[in-house]
């Protein structure tokens, strides 16, 4: 018998299933993208396909890697340092939490200021900057894992800013050394740091940051400047090796004394200092090469002091028209300026004028790679240095010496009053004989001689930085007794010929300077 009621309720229910099943296939084909709940429905599926980018993957996890492995060396150093008032408020040239000084400086409370340092060795032995630790009365430790400890001074050395100190600790975890001359332009790099203040309960600590080695042998003059501010090592200031390695990954005050590794979390280098305006990152990352902290730690370690090998030379770097001058075969190598009486330089031959192209078959191509080459040997080692001299190459044995490194004070340097004088316009340059009144004005002891009193703004001279107040020593390697001496010599140079500048600064450092005379 028919029945209407069941007739549409199976009907209704044939046309709901219909509905679902279609609303369903619609779905799963694209057609339609009903919101549930009004929530956007969203898929987790990479839209780059994994094997595309699995290159970059796999350096994202090498970066990974290397931060898991080597923060937990990494340690924050907390310094508690007497400080004075700076009204100059000129920034340390490490960019690090202490002000220079000023020439009256007022005692202030202690101040907590500090860095970064990593473990070396499982009996505590930790490397940091001399700048973090320099003047502290107590050092504390922290470590990743919250536990803190006092720290005692092994060592430090101002002349390349490394030092050592020590905590009593146990199941400690330690950093290996790299190899820092065998680090390449382009190389990948990882500074860490722990900038954050008491252990781990700042939300600065362990800062890590990714770059690469943008340059190699950065001379920045950086500790020259801070040890000439300091009358105990102002007079040994040239005894500053600086050798940098520049890096664009951010280096930060706090950062300081931190590791920097390379993708096998090997420390090549000790993130030292960084270039800027305002004290903070704006490009440019510099760290000590470990090569060279390894062996002050070594000295530091053994004996308290660094004894550093020493050749008795002051230097300039070769370019072209120094290259030129002597006839070398390439833009390479350092030109000695000055040769210390009665050190090692003297008595095996060496002269001002010759130009160091290697050492031990190793060739030199700056000042600060000649620096640190001979850092790295100890006093009493022999060397074997090639020399152009004449444009000639020679070779001579040379037993190396111990710095001199004793604290002593000199002369500052001062502007003096500037007269009228006679200009030679070859050069674009003033010279005088030296007075009394001007040789106390810029600080000479010696009376005799001439003296560079102006220099023309872009002249040739001033494109060469020649400045004045240097006392002039050689002209083409012909002693100057008298302003008269170097004019004569002056004036019968020729449009285009280069002439050699020997010169000495009121501290007796000495530069060679070649100048072309324009045509």
């Amino acid at each position: 018998m028919y029945d209407p009621l069941k007739n549409k309720l199976k009907i209704a229910l044939i046309t709901g299933f219909s509905c679902l099943s279609g609303l369903g296939i619609a779905s799963g084909i694209g057609w339609t993208n009903v919101p549930s709940g009004n929530h956007p429905i969203i898929s987790s599926e990479p839209q780059i396909p994994t094997q595309a980018v699995q290159p970059a993957l796999d350096l994202s996890d090498a970066f990974v890697n290397v931060a898991e492995t080597v923060t937990p060396a990494v340690v924050r150093i907390e310094a508690r340092k007497q400080v004075t008032a700076d009204r100059n408020q000129n920034a340390n040239p490490f960019s690090n939490p202490f002000l220079r000084r000023e020439e009256n400086p007022q005692p202030q409370p202690d101040q907590v200021a500090g860095g970064s340092g990593f473990i070396i060795s499982d009996d505590g032995y930790i490397l940091t900057n001399n700048h973090v630790v320099t003047d502290a009365t107590s050092l504390t430790v922290f470590l990743q894992d919250r536990r803190s400890f006092p720290a005692t001074l092994v060592g430090r050395d101002p002349f390349t800013d490394v030092a050592v100190i020590k905590i009593e600790a146990e199941n400690l975890t330690k950093l290996h050394f790299g190899d820092s001359e065998k680090l390449r332009v382009g190389e990948w790099i990882v500074a860490i740091g722990n900038p954050g203040f008491g252990g781990t309960s700042s939300p600065l600590d362990y800062t890590v940051t990714v770059g690469i080695v943008s340059a190699i042998g950065r001379p920045l003059q950086l500790l020259q400047r801070e040890l000439a501010r300091d009358e105990e090592t102002a007079n040994n200031r040239g005894f500053a090796i600086e050798d940098f390695i520049q890096t664009d990954a951010v280096i930060n005050p706090g950062n300081s004394g931190g590791p920097m590794v390379n993708l096998k979390g090997q420390v090549v280098g000790i993130n030292s200092a960084i270039a800027s305006r305002t004290g903070f990152y704006q490009g440019y990352g510099f760290a000590i090469p470990i090569d060279l902290a390894r062996r002050v730690m070594e000295d530091l370690v053994d004996y308290g002091v660094v004894r550093r090998a020493w050749l008795g030379v002051a230097m300039r770097p070769i370019d072209a028209l120094s290259a030129e001058t002597y006839g070398l075969p390439s833009v390479s190598g350092v030109e000695l300026t000055l040769i210390t009486e009665d050190g090692p330089a003297e008595g095996y031959g060496l002269q001002p004028y010759d130009v160091i192209t290697e050492v031990d078959d190793v060739p030199i191509g700056r000042v600060g790679q000649l620096q640190q080459n001979i850092a790295m040997k100890r006093p009493g080692d022999a060397i074997s240095v090639t020399i152009y001299r004449n444009e000639r190459p020679r070779n001579v044995r040379v037993v190396l010496g111990e710095a001199p490194l004793q604290p002593r004070t000199e002369t500052a340097e001062a502007s003096g009053p500037v007269r009228e004088e006679r200009m030679d316009d070859k050069l674009g340059l003033a010279i005088e004989d030296m007075t009394q009144e001007s040789a106390t004005a810029f600080g000479y002891e010696d009376i005799s001689g001439a003296l560079i009193t102006r220099v023309a703004i872009n002249g040739p001279a001033a494109r060469r930085g020649v400045r004045p107040g240097w006392k002039v020593i050689e002209i083409n390697r012909k002693p100057i007794p008298d302003a008269e001496e170097a004019y004569s010599i002056l004036q019968d140079l020729n449009d285009g010929e280069i002439v050699t500048l020997h010169v000495a600064a009121p501290s007796d450092s000495r530069q060679i300077i070649h100048i072309r005379i324009p045509e």
